[in-house]
C-alpha cells in the first residue's frame, strides 16, 4: 500500500495510478489493462476510426519516439494536432528560439513521452463505454528482428504472450544500455502496474476472451530484415494497415502457417501490405543467422517462462520451440 507522493515525473504519477486501480477493481470482477480500443462499426473500421478513452482516465499517453519531425502530420496527425498548449511533454528538445518541438532531436533520450487531454483528439468518444472486444492486439517491438510483423495467437498462445510480455530495450532509449538489444520481459505488458500476481489478471483475460471468442493477435513494431543496427524499423503504415486488417475482419479468412520456432499463425497475405514484409525470416539476407537468433530469442522466452510454475500445462506448451 501506499500513496500518491510529489513527482516531477509523468511516468510516475501514470504509475501509481494504474497501480490503485489495478489493485481495486479485479475483485468486482473487471479486467484492467493498459490499452487504448477502437470502436467499429459493422465489422469495418473508419478512416480515422473514433477512439475511445483509454484507461489512464483523463490523458491519452503516447510514445512519440517515432514521431520523425520530417513526417508528422503523415503518419500521426492526431497526435501531431493534439501536442499543443495543454499537453505535456517529457524529454522532448525545444528549440530555444521558436519554441517548437524537435522530434527527431535525441540530445537527451530517445525514450519520449507527452500527454494531453482527451477534448483535445476531434473523434475521441466519451464516456469511454463500449462492447466486448471483438480482437485484442498484443503489441511487441522485437529488436531481434525476428517475431513475425503479425500472427495470430491461440487462447494459450495468448495466455503464454500475455504472461510473458515480451518487449525489447535499445540503446538510447535507458542509461546504461550497450550497442545489443536486450530482451525485456514484462508480465501481463505492465509488470509495474500490478500489485497482483499475474496469474490473477491472466485468468481474467483468459475467461474474457473465451466467453466473448475474440481473436488474439501479436503485433510486432519493432525491427525488420534484421535486428538492431542492421534492419529497419517497421514502417508505421504498414502496421496500421496490420493492425486495421485485423480489426475490420479481412485477415479472419486469410490462411495462416504456423512459424517453425515461435509457432504463431502468420498470415500469408495483408491488404496494404507486401507480403515479403509478412514473412519474417525471408526480410533476412542471411536465413541461418535468422534461425540462430530466432533460437536465442525462444530460449529467452522459455527461461522467463519459467518462472509461472501454476500456468496450465497447454498455456506452458504453447511457448516457441526451443530444442
Amino acid at each position: 500500500e501506499k500513496g500518491l507522493r510529489r513527482t516531477d515525473q509523468l511516468g510516475d504519477e501514470r504509475v501509481e495510478l494504474g497501480n490503485g486501480e489495478c489493485w481495486l477493481i479485479p475483485s468486482l470482477p473487471i479486467f484492467p489493462l493498459i490499452m487504448q480500443f477502437r470502436e467499429t462499426d459493422a465489422g469495418s473500421v473508419p478512416a480515422p476510426s473514433p477512439i475511445p478513452v483509454s484507461w489512464e482516465i483523463d490523458f491519452k499517453f503516447e510514445d512519440l519516439r517515432r514521431m520523425e519531425v520530417q513526417l508528422p502530420g503523415e503518419d500521426e496527425p492526431q497526435i501531431y494536432n493534439a501536442i499543443r498548449f495543454g499537453a505535456v511533454l517529457e524529454n522532448v528538445v525545444l528549440d530555444p528560439h521558436t519554441r517548437e518541438c524537435r522530434y527527431d532531436d535525441d540530445t537527451f533520450t530517445e525514450n519520449t513521452r507527452g500527454a494531453y487531454p482527451l477534448k483535445f483528439i476531434d473523434n475521441a468518444i466519451e464516456p469511454s463505454v463500449g462492447p466486448h472486444p471483438r480482437n485484442v492486439v498484443f503489441l511487441t517491438c522485437d529488436a531481434f528482428g525476428v517475431l513475425p510483423p503479425i500472427s495470430r495467437l491461440s487462447p494459450q498462445q495468448a495466455m503464454y504472450h500475455f504472461l510473458s510480455g515480451y518487449t525489447a530495450k535499445v540503446a538510447g532509449t535507458e542509461a546504461g544500455l550497450g550497442d545489443e538489444p536486450q530482451a525485456t520481459f514484462s508480465a501481463c505488458f505492465g509488470a509495474p502496474f500490478l500489485p497482483l500476481d499475474p496469474s490473477t489478471y491472466a485468468d481474467l483475460l483468459g475467461k474474457k476472451i473465451a466467453k466473448h471468442d475474440a481473436r488474439v493477435w501479436l503485433v510486432n513494431t519493432g525491427w525488420s530484415g534484421g535486428p538492431y543496427g542492421v534492419g529497419k524499423r517497421m514502417k508505421i503504415g504498414h502496421t496500421r494497415a496490420m493492425v486495421n486488417a485485423a480489426l475490420d475482419g479481412s485477415l479472419d479468412d486469410v490462411p495462416c502457417e504456423a512459424h517453425p520456432i515461435f509457432r504463431v499463425g502468420v498470415p500469408k497475405s495483408c491488404p496494404g501490405v507486401p507480403p515479403e514484409v509478412l514473412d519474417a525470416r525471408g526480410t533476412w539476407s542471411d536465413a541461418n543467422a535468422y534461425d540462430a537468433k530466432a533460437r536465442e530469442l525462444a530460449g529467452l522466452f522459455a527461461k522467463n517462462f519459467a518462472t509461472f510454475q501454476t500456468a496450465a500445462d497447454d498455456v506452458k506448451a504453447a511457448g516457441p520451440v526451443t530444442a
